[in-house]
């Protein structure tokens, strides 16, 4: 699987917004974005340089893969699988990421970053059901349960994690037990719950192509 290895500041400056890649430190002083909000390169400040409509189009997409994870193959699926649902596409391909199990993981400030819950997805640390679940992707439905595994070292990241972002706001289709470490799916997810600013519109353009 091919891995972006370069510094994840670099993404949220190219993107023009915070994409909270690094964990904890996108909320310290030493966030690279805040002390460099322009664009990376020698240019990264000029304000000459003028997008396309297919190049803000592309940028929206980038910004949404960044953010999320993943890449093209798996981003068209879910595009594909969005056109065909019932609804707006663009709200319906955000649905379906906000429904993957890493970011059920990282929504619940069980990790600090996406990158940093589906790495305790892959490692076996997350229980669907009862069930473990290993595949970042899976998608969850309401009435779930997600919970960490009751592994002690594990249990006590996870719960430091919760600490350190106990101000972060819950997003209302899920339920959380800081305490047990559960996470109840209680509805799916809508557009109005995502309050990224992401422009879904720009993708459904650049792939209507």
């Amino acid at each position: 699987m091919a891995r972006y290895t370069a510094s994840s500041c670099r993404v949220c400056r190219r993107a023009g917004i915070k994409l909270f890649l690094k964990g904890q430190r996108c909320y310290a002083d030493k966030c690279g974005f805040d002390k460099r909000g322009y664009a990376p390169g020698q240019h990264g400040k000029s304000q000459r340089i003028k997008l396309s409509n297919y190049g803000t189009q592309l940028r929206e997409k980038q910004k949404v893969k960044k953010t999320y994870g993943i890449l093209e193959r798996q981003f068209r699926k879910y595009f594909q699988s969005a056109s065909r649902s019932k609804g707006i596409t663009g709200s319906k391909l955000l649905e379906l990421l906000e429904r993957r199990l890493d970011n059920v993981v990282y929504r619940a400030s069980f990790a600090s970053s996406r990158p940093g819950a589906r790495q305790m997805v892959m490692h076996g640390h997350v229980l669907v059901n009862n069930k473990k679940v290993d595949i970042p992707s899976f998608s969850v439905k309401t009435g779930d349960i997600v919970v960490i595994k009751p592994k002690e070292i594990t249990v006590k990241r996870v719960k430091e994690s919760v600490e350190k972002l106990k101000d972060r706001a819950y997003p209302s289709w899920i339920e959380v037990d800081k305490e047990s470490l559960r996470v109840k799916i209680s509805r799916l997810p809508e557009r109005s719950d995502i309050a990224a600013d992401i422009k879904e519109q720009l993708i459904v353009e650049l792939y209507s192509k």
